[in-house]
């Protein structure tokens, strides 16, 4: 794992202010580069969705796992996503549940808003 990996994964959440607010620091550019880098992979993307979506704020591994890719790959990804700060995970007897970190998503609509018409 690179410095930059393990300076993105030190954070679960991103950290940054919006966008037109300043610019970013070196430290939250490279945190929240890891967070897209994380989601600009499509199947990443669909799990990431398939998991903010699922009833309940939560998904088993079991439910998400149709994306068209085998279930090492599926782990693989899910595996980025968390490396990312992205997504949790918490075994329960076989199954692995995923959560979208808390406050990731308004973070990102956060930092990404603003910049409506």
């Amino acid at each position: 794992m690179s410095n930059m990996e393990a300076l993105a994964q030190q954070t679960a959440e991103p950290c940054c202010p919006p966008l037109n607010e300043r610019p970013l620091s070196a430290e939250e550019a490279v945190r929240t580069a890891a967070m897209f880098k994380a989601l600009g992979d499509p199947v990443r993307l669909r799990l990431f969705s398939a998991v903010a979506s699922h009833d309940g704020g939560e998904a088993c591994v079991c439910d998400i796992s149709d994306v068209g890719v085998s279930q090492p790959t599926v782990s693989h990804h899910l595996k980025k996503l968390r490396e990312a700060g992205l997504l949790t995970s918490e075994r329960r007897g076989t199954w692995v549940y995923y959560r979208v970190a808390p406050s990731v998503l308004a973070a990102m609509g956060k930092m990404l808003g603003q910049y409506a018409a």
